[in-house]
């Protein structure tokens, strides 16, 4: 037998196992490319005395200045970010040539609080602000690490500011502005907003004619009023609703929707209705049992 005739002569004999076949899937897996922006999580291994250092699954661990561990301020790095904890983490900087990125958990939580207010401005509801500085123009706060500023217009309080220091005023999101880094509060509609927070649709509630329009009438609800109009009073004909109601007047009423973008609260008296009517011939009656026929009419409802 020649030299050559040994087909495994001259080729490489050591096997490629599945161990070897899974750990090259596994990295190619952790290949990933982080980008600027994304959102990763990624388990705290080591501290040092610039930063913290993050297993996020790449070829190299993630890095996290200590300017940008937390929001608030701390002594030790290890109270925001202990080792071996997991997290999550936003990208400030791309991979360098040796495929480590920037992370920064002060630039998440800014970006979820403003999110959070952002939510809170559409739905209408109270934040709470701690004043941290005072001028002649108003007062400044802090909101989640967020600064922002109440005009003296908007304070219920107009004269001694220096009382403010350091006291936590509820108040509502007047302006946002994410580039500018801009949030403007008022304490003007806090009552409105409370009576507003209160209501819920789909349920009935009792409350005071306040004013007559030839479209409908306006209901208040201890700070804040809604909508009766003319076509949702009743499924008879109106011609006048002055003919029906007075300023004064107590009504039990439907609360169909709250709009809290265009601040606005619709209600109804039809759809206590058995017949089309019946509100315009026997409205003591109506007002008498106006749960039971709520409950009634949205189980019917239900069963179409």
């Amino acid at each position: 037998m020649t030299a050559n005739s040994n087909p495994s002569q001259g080729q490489n004999t050591t096997d490629f196992s599945m161990d070897d076949f899974a750990k090259a899937l596994e990295q190619e897996q952790y290949d990933y490319h982080f980008n600027k922006g994304e959102v990763v999580k990624g388990k705290v291994f080591q501290h040092d005395s610039s930063g913290v250092y993050v297993d996020i699954g790449g070829k190299s661990p993630g890095f996290v200045p200590l300017s940008e561990a937390a929001w608030q301020s701390f002594s030790d790095v290890s109270e925001v970010l202990p080792l071996d904890q997991e997290f999550e983490f936003l990208i400030i900087k791309e991979q360098d040539s040796e495929g480590q990125v920037k992370l920064s958990r002060r630039q998440l939580y800014i970006d979820q609080a403003w999110d959070n207010l952002t939510e809170i401005q559409e739905k209408g509801k109270l934040v709470q602000v701690l004043v941290t500085g005072v001028n002649r123009g108003g007062v400044t706060g802090q909101i989640d690490g967020l600064r922002a500023f109440i005009p003296k217009s908007h304070l219920i309080e107009k004269e001694n500011f220096d009382d403010l220091m350091d006291q936590t005023l509820p108040a509502n999101v007047l302006q946002l502005d994410r580039a500018q880094n801009k949030i403007v509060l008022s304490q003007r509609n806090i009552a409105k907003s409370s009576a507003m927070a209160q209501l819920q649709e789909n349920e009935v509630v009792q409350g005071k004619v306040v004013k007559l329009q030839p479209y409908g009438v306006f209901v208040d609800f201890g700070g804040v009023a809604g909508l009766l109009h003319v076509k949702q009073i009743s499924g008879g004909h109106i011609d006048s609703v002055s003919h029906i109601f007075k300023v004064g007047d107590e009504v039990k009423v439907v609360v169909m929707e709250i709009d809290t973008v265009k601040n606005r609260i619709s209600l109804s008296t039809k759809v206590l209705e058995t017949y089309p009517g019946e509100f315009l011939e026997k409205r003591e009656l109506v007002m008498e049992n106006a749960e039971e026929r709520w409950t009634n009419h949205q189980a019917k409802k239900e069963e179409s």
